[in-house]
């Protein structure tokens, strides 16, 4: 039975849609059969799987509106075990779309669960706000990871996001867990990324994941040539971070299985 982890921070320009990109491609480069499901109606993570989003006619947007079976979006990528359910800036009207909707937080659970049995892991990449997309992908979550960039203000809206993190849990879905917050952007000849790693991992403790995501140049870049940093680069210190992110991911779910 596979694991829905949701990657989810209201505040912008965390790595969040980077995080999904390479933790997905990487995982699938490790033998775990992924699915990234794409609930940004900015569609990065889309495009950053070299998927042409204009030409689509099924998205997660038609999943979750008009009943479409997710089988008849979820597309291949140049990477093997790797498929992602895009998304469309039609995604935007969705929120209110589902406003009538009897259960309108568990629609995208009912879309996701019976996929549980296809996936080891399926990873959904949210939008920047706490909108009824995101309670949505919560709500069909087992776990959230939280990316922190290594930055002044950033645990700035990390309690918010907490706050409806325990919402959620008391009123959706009782199971939700935060699987871990992760370090981004890091520099290290920076003495503000080193306070800010010593804060999160003083708060938050044996939550915060070992590995830090350094910021780099071959990460940043290949979003823009439709592919994760896996193909673009193998050899980058990106890779290589998000690498040893999945190995972290997968051994900790074997220690808690």
């Amino acid at each position: 039975m596979g694991k829905i982890i949701s990657l989810a921070n209201q505040k912008g320009g965390v790595g969040k849609t980077t995080t999904a990109i390479n933790l997905a491609a990487s995982l699938a480069s490790l033998d775990k059969k992924v699915l990234l499901v794409d609930a940004d109606p900015q569609a990065n993570a889309s495009s950053g799987l070299g998927i042409d989003i204009r030409s689509l006619e099924f998205t997660i947007y038609e999943c979750l509106i008009e009943g479409v079976p997710p089988q008849q979006a979820i597309h291949d990528t140049e990477i093997k075990n790797l498929e992602v359910l895009p998304s469309h800036i039609d995604l935007v009207g969705a929120e209110i779309e589902m406003l009538h909707l009897d259960s309108r937080e568990h629609v995208m659970e009912g879309i996701l669960k019976p996929l549980k049995t296809v996936y080891d892991y399926i990873l959904i990449d949210c939008s920047p706000s706490l909108g009824l997309i995101t309670v949505n992908a919560l709500t069909a979550s087992d776990s959230v990871i939280i990316p922190v960039q290594c930055e002044y203000f950033a645990l700035e809206g990390i309690s918010k996001l907490l706050n409806t993190i325990k919402i959620i849990k008391s009123k959706l879905n009782t199971s939700l867990e935060i699987e871990g917050f992760l370090l981004t952007m890091y520099d290290n000849r920076l003495r503000l990324a080193n306070q800010v790693l010593a804060e999160v991992k003083k708060h938050f403790e044996n939550m915060v994941f070992e590995t830090v995501i350094s910021r780099n140049v071959r990460l940043s870049e290949a979003p823009s040539h439709g592919m994760p940093v896996l193909l673009y680069d193998a050899d980058s210190k990106g890779n290589t971070n998000y690498m040893d992110l999945a190995k972290e991911l997968i051994q900790k779910n074997i220690i808690v299985r």
